[in-house]
């Protein structure tokens, strides 16, 4: 299991900088979230570590650099990343969607086919993710939080190491929230997972460690007990008093 290192990254679009000086260390098996206002960077921060922006510094992953490789490159190094919208061939079955996932290299019609067998790993996708049943139904006919499922679990039959997630459970039902956390923390158990969120809640169930991002530097981190006590962050982004999310910790912990 590889983690991930960044050191004095910074992405600057004409003239205004996004992403200034950030460091951060993603230790393997962690399951980081990334939190602050809009405009704090965090999307940015991603989109330059797969590289979807130039910047400057240093991005290692399982001590290689990635900064100055190209997007494919990136992504052949066990690097995968959802966006807010979930990206799926919708009018193609749950299967089907997971084998094109998986099956670079062979041609289309192989693909498409059916097959008498699941291969073992989209098999073995479609149970961590929670789609066995639905493996047959287009993916235009699953739920909102289904289709996040689907697109993580094209991820996962890459062998992605490091999943980067951008905001995963927006607009989802409580139900949902709850199962993606789930989902999430399994997933962990053998990659290194890095969420965007706005969800507080979210974040304070399922993450193992918090950044928080604020004018594109890291303003905080450590756990989520941590960062809610921290002045900076109370100032700045949770809009609560000392006393108030002093409370609030203290309901989490118990």
């Amino acid at each position: 299991m590889s983690g991930l290192e960044i050191r004095g990254l910074r992405v600057s679009f004409d003239g205004f900088t996004a992403v200034d000086g950030v460091d951060l260390d993603v230790r393997p098996g962690d399951l980081r979230f990334l939190i602050g206002p809009n405009g704090a960077g965090k999307t940015t921060l991603v989109d330059a570590v797969t590289g979807l922006v130039k910047a400057a510094g240093s991005v290692r992953f399982g001590g290689e650099e990635l900064l100055g490789r190209s997007v494919h490159r990136i992504a052949r190094s066990g690097i995968g990343r959802t966006f807010q919208t979930a990206t799926v061939f919708e009018e193609l079955t749950v299967l089907q969607n997971l084998d094109i996932a998986a099956g670079s290299g062979r041609s289309m019609w192989t693909m498409l086919r059916r097959r008498k067998g699941v291969p073992e790993p989209v098999a073995r996708a479609l149970e961590t993710v929670g789609l066995t049943e639905l493996a047959d139904s287009p993916a235009g006919t699953l739920a909102h939080g289904q289709k996040q499922w689907l697109e993580i679990g094209m991820l996962l039959v890459q062998d992605v190491r490091l999943l980067l997630l951008d905001e995963p459970v927006a607009g989802m039902s409580h139900d949902e929230r709850q199962a993606t956390g789930e989902l999430l923390q399994r997933i962990s158990e053998e990659r290194t997972v890095v969420v965007i969120e706005h969800d507080m809640d979210f974040m304070r169930s399922f993450a193992r460690s918090v950044s928080v991002l604020h004018a594109g530097k890291v303003l905080s981190e450590g756990t989520v007990a941590e960062v809610q006590a921290d002045p900076k962050v109370q100032e700045v982004y949770l809009g609560h008093t000392s006393t108030e999310v002093t409370a609030d910790v203290a309901v989490q912990e118990a």
